[in-house]
């Protein structure tokens, strides 16, 4: 039992350390090779996990193959530690995204987004100008309102087949004008402005540009449509930590059970001693 329970901490480990390696790897070559803001953005996040799960298994994998208690406890209790940060960020992140969604459009497939269906701190970091220009960085590398256009055999997309797609968040906030604005559609990044009604002095209308690189990336409506988009992502994260909780819960209780077996050995390897020098026979004297 000793054996099999050291031995399957020893193999969870191994394969925790393994996969730590590219994840390391990544953050590194992202700090040398970053050349945008997004991409440095991202790499200290990866770069700080990939030390931790190092760290962590390697603790793990020497404490249960080599039976050293010492480290098993540690390993223990930093694996607490990631348990109860896991269980408050999956909480964080229900409880901060429980608010907003997209408003339906009359006559349109796709939503429109508003930043004031949302509050809390999430859009307060959103909104933050020093984080929000990392966060446009990030939309035009990923060239997110240059890839909308669509051609059928040669001729572009119509008003009305542009109307009835549905657009991403980020395609619908950041990449057109919000529909209230009544602008004209030429293609899906260009509107014709003169006709509009100026949103009934709707900020955004007065924000939207033209130009390739403006468009509406400093509407509220793009801000609107990131909560959108960080809102789905993060429950789809908050739900991958409630697997991965079940399945650390269940490694820490091997890895407990480890641990006390060592220290159940540790603690009779002396007895077993005694009992040994006891049992000798004593000498016979003639």
């Amino acid at each position: 039992m000793f054996k099999a329970t050291n031995g399957l901490i020893g193999a969870i480990n191994f394969i925790i350390f393994l996969i730590s390696i590219p994840i390391l790897g990544g953050g590194i070559w992202l700090s040398t090779k970053a050349n945008t803001d997004c991409l440095r953005f991202l790499q200290w996040p990866i770069i700080i996990i990939g030390l931790c799960l190092m760290v962590l298994s390697l603790a793990g994998f020497v404490g249960a193959c080599y039976r050293i208690s010492w480290l098993l406890w540690l390993y223990l209790f930093l694996m607490f530690f990631v348990i109860v940060a896991l269980v408050g960020f999956t909480i964080f992140a229900f409880a901060v995204t429980s608010r907003g969604s997209g408003r339906p459009m009359m006559n349109r497939a796709y939503y429109d987004y508003s930043l004031s269906d949302y509050s809390g701190w999430l859009k307060d970091r959103v909104s933050d100008p020093e984080y929000w220009e990392k966060i446009v960085s990030c939309i035009r590398d990923a060239k997110v309102c240059q890839k909308m256009g669509r051609y059928y055999g040669y001729m572009p997309e119509t008003a009305d087949e542009f109307y009835r797609r549905h657009l991403s968040p980020i395609e619908s906030g950041c990449c057109k004008p919000p529909t209230v604005c009544g602008y004209m559609y030429i293609n899906e990044t260009t509107w014709d402005q003169s006709g509009g009604t100026m949103g009934y002095g709707d900020l955004d209308c007065s924000r939207w540009n033209n130009d390739q690189s403006q468009l509406c990336y400093t509407c509220n409506s793009c801000k609107a449509a990131v909560l959108a988009n960080l809102k789905h992502d993060w429950r789809k994260v908050a739900v991958l930590n409630i697997v991965m909780l079940i399945v650390l819960v269940i490694v820490y209780v091997i890895a407990l059970a480890a641990f006390r077996n060592n220290r159940r050995i540790d603690n009779d390897e002396p007895q077993g001693v005694n009992r040994m020098t006891k049992a000798q026979p004593s000498r016979i004297h003639f």
